[in-house]
């Protein structure tokens, strides 16, 4: 069932033009700057989006301008983890696993899980529960069952809700999901 929906949902986003992504992405990015708790936040964990995403690059542009410690994932393929780093600069940034921009050596600067404020989290379809479907490497879920602290977005385009995603035993749920039409606060009920 899970493997059926992502195919759907990975060609579903494949097929939307550049400039309709980058629009949603700009009303995505309004919404997310929005929230009380990214205000807040003094370290947010980004993915730095590829393949029609929700496209975080100019959210994450913003957040350094802005003086926030920005946080992004490095891909261990060995290891099959994410190594978080600080990031300093935009052009500090190379290609790396998967094809997704990920600071290159020298400049991968390690940072703690337990000092992330906020953690904004990719996927290819989600529910308003909170539960999400990502492209099936387990690397997201395996960060959020160790994150304890930090509030969990997850950015989606408006076509990527479903009524409900089936659940394993080791999908964690999002905080919240933002869209270009809305914010979900994400519970149980449906």
């Amino acid at each position: 069932m899970k493997e059926v929906l992502r195919k759907k949902m990975l060609k579903k986003r494949s097929d939307i033009p550049k400039s309709k992504v980058l629009e949603k992405s700009n009303q995505i990015k309004n919404r997310l700057f929005k929230i009380k708790e990214f205000n807040q936040a003094s370290a947010i964990l980004f993915y730095i989006s590829y393949e029609n995403e929700v496209y975080t690059h100019n959210m994450i542009k913003d957040c350094l301008s802005s003086g926030k410690h920005v946080i992004v994932p490095v891909t261990s393929k060995e290891n099959r983890s994410l190594i978080l780093s600080k990031l300093k600069n935009w052009g500090n940034l190379e290609c790396g696993a998967y094809g997704i921009l990920k600071p290159r050596k020298e400049h991968v600067k390690e940072f703690s899980l337990d000092m992330v404020d906020l953690i904004v989290i990719p996927g290819v379809a989600f529910d308003e529960r909170g539960y999400r479907i990502g492209h099936g490497m387990d690397y997201y879920d395996d960060l959020l069952v160790n994150s304890t602290k930090a509030i969990h977005i997850g950015l989606a385009f408006e076509f990527q809700l479903v009524d409900e995603i089936p659940i394993e035993y080791h999908d964690m749920k999002l905080d919240k999901i933002v869209t270009e039409e809305r914010i979900i606060t994400c519970t149980d009920a449906m």
